[in-house]
């Protein structure tokens, strides 16, 4: 039994290693060219088609766990949590809104990378729900 425990902390401790083996691009620059807005207003939400998407992910860290997001409005702080076969990027944004961005393993045949993002957050009390898909490319 003590054995087997052994075998299973060492197994998950390579596939550890080897996840983060992987080292990611040093940039990713993201399209969002699909996508939907959830609103929650008067007892249900409702949905509608959200409008095209794009930023850029820098100066990413894979050992801190950090990355920049680059947008036309600036620049924010994102959390790097690396997963098998994908990286999430979390922004929490200052007002409390949280966004997350998961790039999942190079897809060779488009040349791209997968990606999903999610915004999580308020107007005016109403919760609004975004959700988008798409591909980053990656750069250096």
């Amino acid at each position: 039994m003590l054995a087997r425990l052994i075998f299973a902390l060492a197994a998950a401790a390579l596939a550890s290693a080897a996840v983060g083996a992987a080292d990611p691009p040093a940039e990713y620059d993201c399209v969002f060219n699909s996508g939907s807005t959830h609103v929650y207003d008067k007892g249900r939400f409702s949905s509608e088609p959200a409008a095209r998407l794009t930023f850029g992910i820098a100066a990413i860290n894979a050992p801190a766990q950090t990355a920049e997001l680059r947008t036309s409005f600036g620049t924010g702080v994102l959390r790097l949590v690396l997963a098998v076969n994908a990286i999430h990027f979390i922004e929490v944004a200052t007002e409390g809104a949280l966004n997350i961005t998961t790039v999942y393993d190079k897809d060779d045949a488009k040349d791209a990378f997968p990606a999903v993002h999610s915004r999580h957050f308020a107007l005016v009390g109403q919760p609004v729900v975004t959700q988008y898909q798409g591909f980053c490319q990656g750069k250096g």
